[in-house]
């Protein structure tokens, strides 16, 4: 009788391990369709809106993309990013801070750089709901900028929202209005002549 309850927990086991190695692999899938969708573009434009804990709030803009290349704008700011380096304006001082983004710090204005993230260091598992496919991003290791997101896709694995945990703090992030459209990388990079008045910071 031992051996029968033994041998039944292993199947119980093993069942439970391929339905986990499918669910991933569905997850997976869903988000290489998705990254697929938005890499094969020669360009878009989207607006969003992000919502954060503490001084950030909410805030909302528009953003237009270019493979890991992005310029996003709101009220208060408009940010450059060309694939390394990353120019910050800030309307109420009039300055333009220059870096090179951390992951998360790239995550917080522009969504889409999450879809690059997934494949490696990540736990994969997803869900439906209303309509939509929901894939759980849960960091291997705690090193990670981002140790947790949702992503949240729909049926035609268009990128609807994503919420991010940064410091046991969630931000979440919506899309809508997609337009394609063929950018040029320039706009892409800061042009003094945009903010010829702004103090420029380097921060790298």
């Amino acid at each position: 009788m031992r051996q029968i309850k033994y041998l039944l927990l292993f199947v119980a086991i093993m069942v439970a391990n391929v339905a986990i190695a499918q669910n991933t692999n569905q997850a997976k899938a869903c988000l290489d369709k998705a990254t697929a969708k938005v890499s094969s573009l020669g360009g878009f434009t989207a607006r969003f809106a992000l919502s954060r804990p503490g001084s950030v709030g909410r805030t909302s803009g528009t953003i237009s993309v270019k493979g890991t290349k992005f310029v996003a704008t709101t009220p208060q700011t408009t940010v450059w990013f060309n694939g390394t380096t990353q120019w910050s304006y800030m309307k109420s001082t009039d300055e333009v801070n220059i870096s090179t983004p951390t992951e998360a710090q790239r995550l917080s204005m522009n969504p889409y750089a999450l879809m690059t993230l997934y494949r490696q260091g990540y736990n994969l598992s997803m869900t439906t709901e209303g309509g939509a496919y929901v894939i759980h991003m849960k960091a291997t290791t705690p090193k990670r900028n981002i140790p947790e997101a949702y992503v949240t896709v729909n049926k035609a694995y268009q990128l609807q929202t994503i919420k991010i945990k940064q410091a046991n703090k969630w931000t979440t992030i919506s899309v809508s209005d997609i337009q394609r459209k063929n950018l040029p990388d320039a706009i892409f990079t800061f042009n003094k002549k945009s903010h010829p008045s702004a103090e420029i910071i380097d921060l790298r």
